[in-house]
């Protein structure tokens, strides 16, 4: 099949080309609604701020802000890995994707835990961050030693509130000090309604 012949069958009948361009134009309209109401923008950042973009991270975001980490580190300088840009954007879509169906269907948990490969990708940035202290023989008298007993532990198994402290439940910080959300209804729409 050539592609004239191809091009020509995708062509509604006259009949239907109002239709067609009406629907189409629906489903852009919304789609780009839905990209700006959900900020999907801000998730190419590395701003903090975007992961309270849903309320439920706001206990992580205020104790985040209370820790050491804050004056160095960003969410994604530990959730994220930073090994390629390729594997940094993937993991960013696959676990924004994730918390973003959660959160739309309303079925994100009293108790946030960090999944699996997540748990894989902070050990990583810790290491990466923490080298120095990890391999410095000063700190460490015997670091062959340390290695052998500590190599199948993670990083938070000792330093347990390391940056979030005793977070545990949507509860636990009641009064915490996030910012606040703008609203997504545009300018010009609130200008109208009054």
């Amino acid at each position: 099949m050539d592609a004239r012949k191809f091009i020509k069958r995708l062509i509604p009948p006259p009949q239907w080309r109002l239709v067609v361009v009406v629907l189409s134009g629906a489903i852009v309209g919304l789609s780009l609604y839905a990209f700006y109401a959900s900020k999907a923008y801000s998730y190419l950042s590395n701003a903090p701020e975007t992961c309270v973009n849903c309320h439920i991270m706001a206990p992580q975001y205020a104790t985040w802000g209370h820790s050491s980490h804050r004056e160095v580190a960003n969410c994604n300088d530990c959730h994220v890995p930073h090994d390629n840009v390729f594997r940094t954007y993937f993991f960013k879509a696959k676990d924004g994707m994730r918390h973003a169906s959660m959160f739309t269907l309303r079925l994100e948990p009293q108790n946030i835990f960090i999944k699996e490969a997540g748990i894989e990708v902070v050990q990583e940035n810790c290491i990466r961050c923490h080298n120095q202290l990890i391999t410095d023989a000063k700190l460490l008298n015997q670091t062959e030693t340390f290695h052998q007993k500590f190599e199948d532990r993670l990083c938070w198994d000792c330093h347990r509130e390391v940056p979030h402290g005793r977070v545990k439940s949507l509860s636990s910080t009641p009064y915490a000090r996030v910012p606040m959300l703008p609203s997504p209804v545009p300018e010009w729409m609130k200008n109208m309604l009054k």
